[in-house]
């Protein structure tokens, strides 16, 4: 299917069979140091740095503000001299005056990894151990006019923290630094805090379809988009469903090279996107060879969006476009054999059933150029995702 979830490297697996490799080879020697000094394991000085939680935001209007502090806590009982707060914003979100203590930069989308905005703030001043603090302004967090779905997250470091491979050069801010200040404690604390962000806002998604025209015999090339009007960019939440684009040639035809986020469904085309959201005034183009097969009068084909619940997209009027074809000349292809009856479209699944046209994709008694053809598209699909996985893959630095 279009937009497959990518095989990852399980690295706490990894790190798992490491560290049994190494219990085992020092057991003998781990047993005997156990006896001879039983309290050398334990170290009471540590310190232990915490974030207090958020609870997810909803309701957001974009171009507010998120009024939210930010709480750090030393739950060990050696002090800290200094810590980073990194704040890391996906792409509907973004920041007002950065204090001078603290630097911005940005991170690409890579893999599967969204596109990230950080800050990163630097308190040199100590933390004590059962003291709660707070930034004694905080950190404007401002929601774009391309908001909706969004994430921000959180992360606390007693160590200057790398930055990823990818990021910008970092930019101080120029408002006046801030301190932390002694707060309140209360609620859960977490070593990461990641906070769902909700906005009011709107994402029109559409698709265009195409004017074909040929002879029989000719193969023409379809092109069919999708596109996101904005004003939002879509990042699904877990559970919501991903795009998909059903695409149904016209009828007379047969499919000679589907593109590469296609896939056969039934007999439609079902594609998807290139990556599981989609920016504003972002979207694919789909390339399809299809070949004419047989003059069918008034044939037609369609390209529309399956039936999913979309609530962030109330207009509906362009989520389905057609796919005429004017043929010149008559008959079929000796090779095509009986060619399909014809639709006007067909209908898209509901509750993942398969949609109905009565058109075939290919002609019977060719009935083997599609599958061979997405095979062949499945072959270079799996390629891809393998060099994605060659790929080094850590963590963005507060993203």
């Amino acid at each position: 299917m279009p937009n497959p979830p990518r095989n990852r490297r399980n690295s706490r697996t990894a790190a798992a069979a490491a560290a049994a490799s190494a219990v085992a080879a020092l057991s003998a020697a781990g047993l005997v140091a156990l006896c001879a000094a039983p309290t050398a394991f334990a170290d009471d000085t540590e310190p232990l740095l915490v974030l207090g939680d958020i609870a997810p935001i909803d309701g957001v209007k974009p171009g507010s503000s998120l009024d939210q502090s930010v709480t750090v806590m030393n739950k060990g009982t050696k002090a800290v001299d200094t810590v980073w707060v990194v704040y890391s914003v996906t792409r509907g979100l973004g920041y007002g005056d950065i204090p001078s203590n603290c630097q911005t930069h940005q991170v690409p989308s890579y893999d599967e990894m969204t596109a990230k905005s950080n800050v990163v703030c630097e308190f040199d001043q100590a933390v004590e151990p059962g003291v709660t603090y707070a930034p004694e302004k905080r950190l404007a967090i401002k929601a774009l006019p391309s908001a909706l779905n969004d994430d921000l997250r959180i992360t606390l470091w007693e160590t200057d923290p790398e930055l990823d491979e990818s990021a910008t050069q970092p930019v101080a801010g120029t408002a006046p630094a801030v301190k932390l200040v002694e707060g309140t404690a209360g609620g859960d604390t977490k070593d990461i805090v990641e906070v769902p962000v909700t906005s009011v806002n709107t994402a029109d998604y559409q698709v265009t379809g195409a004017a074909l025209k040929g002879e029989v015999g000719d193969t023409v090339t379809l092109k069919a988009t999708f596109a996101n009007a904005g004003p939002a960019w879509v990042l699904p939440r877990e559970g919501d469903p991903l795009v998909e684009v059903l695409i149904t040639p016209p009828a007379g035809t047969s499919v000679v090279k589907p593109d590469g986020f296609c896939e056969a469904k039934g007999k439609a085309l079902a594609c998807g996107t290139s990556q599981r959201w989609v920016d504003e005034d972002g979207g694919e183009t789909y390339t399809i060879k299809l070949k004419i097969d047989k003059h069918v009068p008034d044939a037609k084909g369609s390209v529309k969006l399956s039936t999913d619940a979309r609530p962030f997209d109330p207009d509906k009027s362009n989520d389905k476009a057609d796919i005429t074809l004017d043929v010149t000349g008559g008959g079929s292809t000796g090779s095509s054999g009986e060619s399909t009856t014809g639709s006007t479209g067909g209908s898209s699944s509901t509750g993942g059933n398969e949609p109905t046209t009565n058109g075939d994709l290919a002609a019977t008694g060719s009935s083997s150029t599609l599958p061979i053809a997405i095979g062949a598209a499945a072959a270079v699909a799996v390629g891809t995702g393998a060099v994605l996985v060659a790929r080094r893959r850590r963590d963005q630095s507060g993203g």
